[in-house]
């Protein structure tokens, strides 16, 4: 099974279709995710670099600080589609209630030390006097909304777990359509509003995210009841499975976001429009990177039902033949960022410097990303495998280990500026999708029990 000529071929038409019904819903809400994402970049860079700036690294900012819950989506994920592999109709929904519950007993601290530590984080994170403040502001407003994040990342779990994930399509594309409305209303405001800057931005994302879980549990009412949705209080051993899981995807998802934060701090170092085109690097990279992170996700899913039902050489084909597909469609998106970088950029930076300093770093992603949607199928492959563990260890050496300290050194400690630091992402990111690769083709995956 090791050799890579082992691998199996290219998905037929029935097996496409079967990831395609997962995928395509969670790549529709990830698109209007990232849509969401970009539209705040070109509306709060109307107000300049400094705003920019700020709403990126509070944003970040948040990504590290909430990541204790984001981990619960692997967690109800394998769990669940374990069950619905092994035929366990009735209690599927006792890991989404148990994620549920942990997003409130981890949320509610969270909220109050995020509350609190946001304006010397700040303060640390740059030297910019006219950002800390709007970045701090920023970042404690949506520091509200870190419970319903957690709950948010349960359902999206549980959905896609079940092939269900028309459900969770459904709810982005209410909650991101609020997003972008208020956004209008309260960054500038329209309609009699106040203009709120940068913080209505984060006011509107906010309530958006509240939003969002009334609709996910509205449609949990309806469509997960007979799976036993909110019928029993999570006992101790569904906790303790859920947290066994999902402890070390938060702490991976924590310390990646941790050093996203640190990147921040690093490219700051050399100035603030760099920053600030960071800030759009990071966005267009997600964006090329969406349909590997749908596709990643329904790898998950299909990998634990074929655990579920006993059959690890299904489990380690499904990995593959997402991969497959994951590759061919960012070499489109690749292949776009690479011919089209100016006409891209120019949608959010405004400034000709800052415009371009993102130019060359961004055809660097557009080159490396079909390696990122390979190692990006194959880590979720691992989590849907529930080896969590082994994701952290990867993510953790390849990220702090190897890549922080070489972007510090190439960029501010050398001098080499913000070009030099993405020559080291690509070259970290392709290491990392490298182990991945390997870890899959071990296949020590195999004997994890959930």
């Amino acid at each position: 099974m090791n050799p890579l000529a082992a691998l199996p071929s290219f998905p037929d038409r029935n097996q496409r279709a079967t990831i395609w019904q997962i995928a395509l819903p969670i790549m529709g809400g990830m698109a209007s995710q990232n849509l969401l994402n970009l539209v705040d970049i070109a509306m709060v860079g109307r107000l300049g670099d400094s705003a920019l700036a700020a709403t990126g690294l509070g944003s970040f900012a948040n990504f590290m600080l909430t990541a204790p819950v984001l981990g619960l989506a692997t967690g109800v994920q394998a769990i669940t589609a374990r069950r619905l592999g092994e035929g366990q109709r009735g209690m599927l929904a006792a890991p989404l209630d148990g994620g549920l519950l942990l997003a409130w007993l981890l949320g509610l601290p969270l909220m109050a030390l995020v509350w609190l530590i946001a304006p010397w984080l700040m303060h640390w994170l740059t030297s910019d006097a006219h950002v800390q403040p709007e970045a701090a502001n920023y970042l404690q407003i949506r520091a509200l909304a870190i419970a319903f994040v957690g709950m948010n990342f349960a359902f999206r779990g549980y959905w896609s777990a079940m092939r269900q994930t028309r459900f969770y399509l459904t709810t982005l594309l209410c909650m991101h359509s609020l997003n972008i409305l208020l956004n209008w209303l309260l960054i500038f405001g329209h309609w009699g509003f106040p203009a709120l800057g940068v913080e209505g931005a984060a006011w509107a994302t906010t309530i958006a995210l509240g939003t969002g879980s009334a609709i996910h549990g509205a449609l949990a009412w309806r469509h997960a009841r007979p799976e036993g949705f909110l019928r029993h209080v999570p006992n101790r051993a569904t906790l303790a499975n859920m947290m066994r899981i999902a402890l070390p995807s938060s702490i991976q998802q924590f310390f990646f976001a941790t050093g996203m934060l640190a990147l921040f701090w690093i490219v700051g170092q050399i100035g603030t429009p760099e920053v600030a085109a960071m800030n759009v690097l990071m966005n267009l990279t997600l964006v090329a990177l969406l349909p590997s992170m749908g596709l990643g996700i329904a790898a998950a899913s299909l990998v634990g039902h074929a655990l579920g039902a006993d059959d690890a050489d299904e489990a380690w084909r499904w990995g593959w033949r997402v991969a497959w597909i994951s590759s061919s469609v960012a070499l489109a998106a690749g292949g776009l960022l690479l011919l089209l970088p100016q006409p891209v950029l120019s949608l959010f930076l405004h400034q000709a410097d800052t415009l371009e300093l993102a130019r060359w770093p961004l055809q660097i992603m557009a080159a490396i990303v079909w390696f990122d949607a390979v190692g990006m199928t194959l880590m979720h492959s691992l989590l849907g495998a529930g080896d969590s563990r082994r994701v952290m260890r990867v993510s953790l050496i390849s990220q702090w280990l190897l890549f922080l300290p070489l972007a510090w050194l190439a960029g501010p400690g050398a001098g080499g500026g913000l070009l030099a630091v993405w020559l080291v992402q690509g070259g970290y990111r392709i290491l990392q999708a490298a182990w991945f690769v390997r870890h899959w083709q071990r296949g020590q995956w195999r004997s994890i029990r959930v």
